[in-house]
């Protein structure tokens, strides 16, 4: 059962990115100057790229199919977080494009992006909350040693079309530029 670990390990990760936005947005709204939109763009990057394209897909083929096989009550649930994996893709690119609005259009166009990061983090961390509260108690309860070592092969393996066997190493260097880029107390880049 290590993708247990890995998807809480996974789940720290995009939240601490999450925190990180939303300080951007507090600080500019109780600041004023405009945040760095280097750093914007690298978390919006990672949120789109590790959480939208690389966890989502690998809890919906592996841990939320086996799961449905071997626990037929919990379709509802699992067709639920399904749906929300499709609604998140969305958006992240509302959040994307909001961030560009933004960083064009200046002033006039922060208190939609603000909106947006808020809400999408709001529904992120609803999302997180119901698969590590739900679905994994259900998953260890309901699921198999031969399925948990499916599971494990593909969490661990983090095999991904774009960036290949060494795909965990790349979201390891994103999450780091992140944190280096970032002000403090989010990060160790240049103050703001």
């Amino acid at each position: 059962m290590q993708t247990v670990r890995i998807i809480l390990d996974e789940h720290r990760s995009i939240a601490a990115v999450l925190n990180g936005m939303l300080y951007l947005v507090r600080n500019t709204r109780l600041l004023g100057p405009p945040p760095p939109f280097n750093v914007l763009g690298a978390m919006t990057y990672y949120i789109d790229t590790f959480a939208e394209r690389f966890h989502h897909p690998k809890e919906d083929a592996y841990l939320f199919r086996l799961l449905c096989l071997r626990h037929p009550d919990s379709a509802q649930l699992i067709e639920r977080l399904e749906a929300e994996h499709r609604t998140g893709a969305e958006k992240i690119r509302d959040l994307e494009q909001t961030l560009k609005r933004y960083e064009e259009g200046g002033p006039k166009e922060f208190r939609a992006f603000a909106e947006a990061v808020q809400s999408y983090a709001q529904f992120h961390w609803d999302h997180m909350r119901a698969e590590e509260d739900l679905v994994l108690p259900l998953a260890r309860t309901h699921l198999t040693a031969d399925d948990w070592k499916e599971i494990d092969e593909a969490f661990q393996g983090h095999s991904d079309p774009l960036f290949g066997h060494k795909a965990s190493a790349h979201y390891d260097d994103l999450f780091r530029r992140i944190v280096n880029l970032a002000p403090p107390p989010i990060g160790v880049g240049p103050g703001s």
